[in-house]
């Protein structure tokens, strides 16, 4: 297992962000981008969801947020920002190799960026993310 450090992590993240289109990132209202070593027992529910990105039971990033098609009229008044979340030790440990992991992080962005702007996983896999 390649391990990260956190630094290395951020920036392989810092990195699949900046490759996003710059009309799309610009689209990008009200969302935040973290990592995080692992996720939590809240976030570990999400496994079943829709918004979830998975490999073998370990979720590897979670968006938590309401996706930009869904938004109406009102929003943004008092609404708090959403979160799409890329977690370190799933990635480490699902892909052995340095250049892998890069890989899926990259990955794991743009599949949590889609689901901000409203697609579900079917969309997603037929996109290949």
């Amino acid at each position: 297992m390649y391990r990260m450090t956190d630094e290395e992590f951020e920036g392989v993240v810092a990195d699949a962000l900046d490759e996003i289109p710059d009309h799309l990132f610009e689209a990008l209202d009200n969302v935040i981008v973290t990592v995080a070593d692992e996720p939590d027992d809240d976030q570990l529910a999400a496994i079943d969801s829709d918004l979830a990105e998975v490999c073998d039971d370990e979720l590897l990033g979670l968006y938590d947020g309401i996706p930009l098609i869904e938004r109406g009229v009102y929003y943004g008044e008092g609404d708090v920002p959403d979160v799409i979340t890329i977690f370190k030790g799933p990635h480490e440990r699902c892909f052995e190799e340095r250049e892998a992991i890069h890989a899926e992080v990259r990955k794991t962005v743009i599949h949590e960026i889609g689901h901000f702007f409203g697609n579900d996983e079917a969309v997603l896999e037929a996109m290949g993310y």
